[in-house]
């Protein structure tokens, strides 16, 4: 395909009825179900307005908390993952041995499954025979070993947690490729006046690095508010409602038959992840000196 031909407009309807047929009228019917009391248990479907949209608001409910959780989950892991992949990217650019090696072990645990990370950390976490535990009693801090998936005081952190350690090698690597962008004639002119690692890293890793930061954010940002798969491998939502999230919330309401509750929370969340994704858009749009 040449690059410089200017192609007629109608070569973009397949993809945009594909995207319609596929995402859009899915969506326009999911949102017309959470309208009603569509279920398992009745062959009729009924318009009730927004009374399922009161039941997941509602305080009688823990649907609230199941927002709170995917919010919380995503603003930390996304921070960590930025701080810990910034880290990383920095001293992995740097000259030391076995380079490669280094990156390739970083960045090993975002191409496992999440689902297998669940399972691997279920054992490891596990607080019997887990290999976290014995190795704390092991070293004499028997003290701090603890149910880390059972415990809802800490539950939560153990997930943020593994996904952290999952996630961090994949926003690395997209870091070190900003990092290696950068001319090194700005670190050669900031050593011969005589500026350091960190007066470089401030006034230059970090401001050419913020566009690919912006990136890296709006990803993590996207995967943190549809999280499920890690949740669901690693504790299922529990202990209780610790570590409930809106899409674990969401398959358990498909699984009792309650598809318009269900449908619902998958609409909010439908509705988070536009308006999310609209100021972030609009953020990177500016930098970029357009209008929006």
């Amino acid at each position: 395909m040449n690059k410089n031909r200017t192609y007629p407009t109608y070569f973009v309807f397949g993809a945009l009825l594909l995207y319609v047929a596929l995402y859009m009228l899915p969506s326009v019917i999911g949102l017309g179900y959470s309208f009603t009391d569509w279920s398992v248990y009745s062959e009729e479907i009924h318009f009730v307005g927004w009374k399922n949209f009161a039941t997941v608001f509602s305080a009688d409910y823990n649907y609230t908390r199941m927002l709170t959780n995917t919010l919380v989950f995503t603003v930390v892991t996304t921070l960590a993952k930025n701080v810990i992949g910034l880290a990383l990217a920095v001293l992995l650019t740097k000259k030391v041995k076995l380079l490669n090696f280094h990156r390739a072990v970083m960045y090993l645990p975002c191409v496992l499954s999440a689902l297998i990370v669940g399972m691997i950390f279920k054992s490891v976490l596990n607080p019997k025979i887990g290999l976290l535990n014995t190795f704390l009693r092991g070293i004499g801090l028997k003290f701090l070993a603890s149910n880390w998936l059972t415990d809802s005081k800490i539950a939560f952190n153990s997930v943020m947690a593994v996904d952290i350690w999952k996630g961090m090698g994949y926003i690395m690597t997209i870091l070190i490729a900003g990092i290696m962008s950068i001319p090194p004639t700005y670190y050669e002119a900031a050593s011969i006046d005589g500026g350091g690692p960190w007066q470089c890293f401030r006034h230059i890793t970090l401001p050419l690095l913020a566009p690919t930061l912006t990136v890296t954010t709006v990803l993590n940002v996207i995967y943190g508010l549809k999280v499920f798969d890690t949740v669901y491998s690693l504790t299922n939502g529990g202990p209780g409602f610790a570590t409930e999230v809106m899409y674990t919330g969401v398959y358990k309401e498909f699984g009792l038959g309650r598809y318009a509750v269900g449908t619902t929370l998958s609409t909010i969340m439908t509705l988070v992840m536009l308006v999310a994704g609209y100021f972030m858009i609009r953020h990177m749009v500016k930098g970029d000196g357009q209008e929006i």
